[in-house]
């Protein structure tokens, strides 16, 4: 067993997406452009309704996976396949691309708080062209693990005895939400062949044996490769435990679409234009 250590710590950049939705960005920024297979990585969030109430019109995507995980609030989604389905406290919407959708997310609340987080997964070039697929996850299907030390929630990968719901994805994805009380200790054992990142919410934690910076709110923690991450907590702390098994092809980026190369990239915007974007 190798114990994981820090690699780099990213503090997130505030800025918008949608149409105007406030959010703080750690991850498809210059600082942090990917962590293979991750491309980008947000936390939205706001008490103010108009931060949040434009939402995100219909958009398209191809080439990735788009996984929203909710806090608070509520949103609904709706797609080019046809799929429909309400995203509320504790969901998840796991949306594989592929080939291609087009896709909106907007609140369906008027007021409140909305607090939640986007990621963005890459797909290997086999699957790029795929058909679209989406997977709804409401909180009921995330199991749970809980003692006196921590509650955890599954919705990818395994803890102990408890899988997550998230199923068919080629990356073997871990997305673990941690609450860790002050002054507990969170180990998990992580597969050395994966990439893994920790987003701190809220809190303080320490990472690893050696030292480093002080980990608080609203940081993305880059970690070394190894088996055995070892998280404490400073003082009662929440963070999500996210890794994946690396894809290692080349990467072509234009906005919504991540391809493998720039030609593929201009593919996707003629396709859009043209009305020839959506695969079924």
């Amino acid at each position: 067993m190798s114990t994981i250590e820090i690699k780099k710590i990213v503090k997130a950049i505030e800025t918008s997406d949608g149409a105007g939705v406030k959010l703080k960005r750690s991850m498809g920024i210059p600082e942090l452009d990917f962590i293979d297979p991750f491309l980008m990585f947000d936390e939205f969030g706001s008490e103010n309704k108009d931060d949040y109430i434009a939402g995100f019109p219909p958009h398209p995507h191809r080439g990735i996976e788009t996984v929203t995980y909710m806090l608070s609030g509520e949103f609904r989604h709706e797609d080019s396949t046809g799929n429909k389905g309400d995203l509320g406290p504790g969901s998840v919407q796991w949306m594989t691309a592929a080939g291609g959708i087009i896709h909106s997310e907007m609140p369906i609340m008027k007021e409140g708080k909305l607090h939640g987080f986007q990621l963005w997964v890459n797909m290997p070039a086999k699957l790029k062209m795929s058909k679209p697929s989406y997977q709804n996850i409401e909180p009921k299907k995330i199991p749970e693990f809980k003692d006196q030390e921590k509650k955890i929630k599954i919705i990818a990968g395994k803890f102990q005895d408890r899988i997550g719901p998230v199923k068919g994805i080629s990356v073997d994805p871990i997305y673990i939400d941690v609450e860790l009380e002050k002054d507990k200790i969170f180990n998990f054992i992580i597969p050395s062949s994966h990439n893994t990142f920790v987003y701190l919410v809220t809190g303080e934690i320490k990472i690893g044996n050696k030292k480093h910076n002080q980990l608080q709110n609203s940081s993305l923690i880059c970690l070394q490769n190894g088996n055995d991450l070892n998280i404490s907590a400073i003082i009662k702390s929440k963070f999500l435990v996210i890794a994946g098994k690396p894809i290692e092809e080349p990467i072509a980026r234009g906005g919504p679409f991540v391809m493998n190369t720039k030609e593929e990239i201009l593919k996707a915007v003629q396709d859009y234009h043209s009305g020839n974007f959506v695969q079924k």
